[in-house]
């Protein structure tokens, strides 16, 4: 079991010599053998250690037992241990979330938090933490995840090491680890939730696999993590396609605070493969909201109806995000990252492109809300905007003006000039929306081919 786990560890750089490592001891088989099994390790590959207890306030006597078992069994080893004390309860009350999801986060913030304090103290090596997941709860995540409808990455199962989080007992199913126990006569704690079948994953546990493995075939489980490594290499692999795909295509801009704006994606996206498309969509929106946590397949459904949708659609998606459809592309945005004074005219504009050959004697629209330019000349993925710092237009003749010169010298309200409309290529402006179109896109002797772009129908009455 040692050699076993000690490969394991080495095979993916879960520790490495001058780590500091702090291990999440439960007090249960699990935890107890991780823990034997890291101290053994300590001699063979230097490290330190360090133990935490979470206290769940959840279960009285029975929680206080497991937190003093806890101390002894560290002591007894010569590895500092805190208990630390989380009200679980509370938390999932306030956050209306099931006191099994609220005890998983509480339990990781805790845990982060004195991986940070350690951090603090002695400034250096990153501090990595331990915690007892085996092969089985990797079985009962990959049906979970199933069960309830996920992607590939919910498939692929448990990783060995997520940021800080290491998982040294994941190459061990649970009869391995109880057999260890009773070889080197290490006592454990009981949980007696882990008994009770009122949450779904101690039914998977004890209802469902055993079943499984009973009727259907008893490795069950082992092919189930072995379908989930594939599945995770599959996860990786179309991940990086995904990114590739990305690479000076996805347009990335950023506000006047540093941070992400928004990614402006193109419509060549519609002709990808339909997983690789959904990786790019999901890839642009968690690296807007900052996490894979709470994206949904929803969400990407969404995304690609609006991709296969008109000009102007718009949808409001997770944690402030939005997304709109644009002449050629499809941006996603942070929604706090629009001008507050242009939200209701963004969300009023119905922009209608189309393209045609110009033909002779072709007769220009006198609607001010209809204009026609030369569409080779555009260059970029156009959008419909608010002023930003850089744009400008080009006059009769050749010169360039700044839009912000061209508002002062038009005598527009200062107070307005931040919700006038733009058809934007870049930073170039093609058209100030109810006011000029640029002398570079203007239809010309040479225009072969002509973009048409009109305002809800040709009308607008916006400021």
């Amino acid at each position: 079991m040692k050699t076993k786990v000690e490969t394991f560890i080495a095979a993916n750089r879960l520790i490495e010599p001058g780590d500091r490592v702090i291990a999440a001891v439960s007090g249960g088989a699990d935890s107890v053998c991780l823990l034997s099994i890291l101290v053994w390790l300590r001699s063979r590959v230097s490290f330190s250690l360090r133990a935490v207890h979470v206290h769940h306030g959840l279960r009285g006597a029975e929680a206080d037992r497991d937190a003093e078992f806890t101390r002894k069994i560290c002591e007894s080893q010569g590895i500092p241990v805190h208990i630390l004390r989380g009200d679980v309860r509370g938390f999932a009350r306030s956050r209306g979330f099931s006191e099994e999801e609220a005890g998983r986060l509480v339990r990781y913030e805790l845990l982060e938090g004195e991986a940070e304090e350690w951090e603090r103290e002695e400034n250096g090596t990153r501090v990595k933490i331990a915690v007892a997941h085996h092969g089985d709860d990797n079985t009962e995540t990959i049906l979970y995840h199933l069960f309830r409808g996920t992607g590939l990455l919910g498939l692929g199962g448990i990783r060995p090491k997520r940021g800080r989080i290491i998982r040294p007992l994941l190459c061990a199913d649970r009869k391995e680890i109880l057999a260890y126990l009773e070889e080197n006569s290490l006592d454990c704690c009981q949980d007696s939730t882990n008994l009770s079948n009122l949450y779904t994953r101690n039914r998977i546990r004890n209802e469902i696999l055993p079943l499984i493995e009973k009727t259907v075939n008893p490795r069950a489980g082992e092919h189930i993590r072995q379908a989930g490594e594939r599945i995770r290499q599959a996860d990786e692999f179309i991940r990086k396609a995904a990114e590739k795909w990305q690479e000076g295509r996805a347009v990335r801009e950023f506000g006047a605070d540093g941070r992400l704006a928004s990614i402006v994606i193109p419509d060549e996206l519609a002709e990808a493969p339909e997983i690789l498309r959904a990786y790019v969509l999901q890839n642009a929106l968690s690296e807007l909201t900052g996490t894979r946590r709470d994206l949904t397949a929803r969400h990407v459904e969404r995304l690609a109806d609006l991709l296969d949708g008109g000009v102007g659609r718009q949808a409001d998606l997770a944690d402030g995000v939005c997304a709109v459809r644009e002449y050629r592309a499809l941006r996603l945005a942070r929604r706090d990252s629009l001008p507050s004074e242009a939200d209701d005219e963004l969300g009023a504009l119905k922009v209608e492109f189309a393209v045609f050959p110009r033909e002779k004697n072709s007769e220009f629209p006198k609607n001010q809300y209809t204009k026609w330019f030369d569409y080779d000349k555009i260059e970029n993925v156009l959008s419909v905007r608010t002023r930003r710092t850089g744009d400008f237009i080009t006059l009769t003749g050749g010169g360039k003006k700044s839009v912000k010169a061209y508002m002062i010298d038009e005598k527009i309200p200062a107070s307005l000039r931040d919700s006038v409309l733009l058809l934007a290529d870049g930073s170039h402006i093609l058209w100030i929306i109810g006011y000029r179109i640029s002398e570079y896109y203007k239809i010309g002797p040479q225009t072969k081919t002509i973009l048409q772009a009109q305002i809800n129908g040709g009308e607008y009455h916006g400021r």
